[in-house]
């Protein structure tokens, strides 16, 4: 089985079930070394996600809003708009591995470690969606994920520092925001399960920025640049995106790697003793 190939077929599947197949087969030959890296071959730049032919895409705007958490429809607001994250984050780990060659194994076994984990929290939620009898591409989505990887596919220093270092980590920001909200909701079995679901990829998150902490430091290396390049390219792509002043997770950011120089800059009169 070849490693690049393969797995442009797999981002490039429209079909949810179909792609979560073909990953596993494939990342059950890449663990058990039945899988080569192809020589000199040329991934394609992909111009629209695989969401595209079951999803409606839309501006970011317009997407539905997040409101009455104690009603169904309020649920299925709040898990489909978490749900595409977590679908559009396993192309994404996924585009990380294909299209960034001549790496340390080790970069493309943390990639696809995240891919793994992605699609079990896309099938988390999708599960608890169908519960209230929904499912992933019935609401409108936005494209502002797939956009930053597409915008960085010539440069592993800006995918790593756009994607899981400054995108990836605003979850962390804002998933304890949303599961303090959910719990002061009166309860019931399916809000516990979402707060469960929600509380079990915050944690998992961390690891994915640290993840992609560690290859944007290498890549600066490679490159022959400082890691100060950081908020640099955030502004190149994203202008305006820092400082905070609130609503920042301070102790999950620093778990995935973020320096102290770092987090005053993030947060404004942040003491970082």
């Amino acid at each position: 089985m070849n490693f690049y190939k393969t797995l442009e077929t797999i981002i490039s599947s429209d079909k949810p079930s179909e792609k979560f197949t073909l990953f596993h087969d494939f990342y059950e030959a890449y663990k058990g070394d039945e899988v080569s890296f192809e020589a000199d071959f040329a991934p394609i730049n992909f111009s629209e996600p695989s969401y595209s032919s079951f999803c409606t895409v839309v501006h970011p705007l317009k997407v539905p809003k997040r409101r009455k958490l104690t009603t169904d429809n309020g649920k299925i607001i709040l898990l489909h708009a978490i749900a595409h994250i977590e679908y559009t984050a396993i192309d994404l780990a996924l585009d990380h591995a294909y299209r960034f060659q001549g790496l340390p194994k080790a970069y493309y076994d943390d990639w696809l470690v995240v891919a793994d984990d992605e699609i079990r929290h896309f099938e988390m939620l999708n599960t608890l969606l169908e519960s209230l009898g929904a499912k992933y591409g019935d609401l409108e989505v936005h494209n502002s994920l797939f956009e930053a990887s597409y915008r960085t596919q010539g440069s592993l220093v800006d995918r790593m520092a756009m994607v899981p270092r400054y995108l990836e980590a605003n979850g962390l920001d804002a998933t304890p925001a949303v599961l303090e909200r959910l719990k002061n909701l009166p309860t019931d079995p399916t809000l516990e399960k979402i707060i469960a679901a929600l509380e079990i990829i915050l944690h998992e998150e961390v690891d994915h920025v640290l993840k992609g902490d560690r290859w944007f430091s290498y890549a600066c290396e490679q490159e022959g640049v400082s890691t100060d390049t950081f908020f640099e390219i955030i502004e190149k792509y994203s202008p305006g995106a820092f400082p905070k002043r609130n609503g920042v997770n301070i102790e999950a950011r620093k778990e995935a790697g973020f320096s102290c120089d770092e987090m005053k800059q993030i947060l404004e009169g942040h003491d970082c003793s």
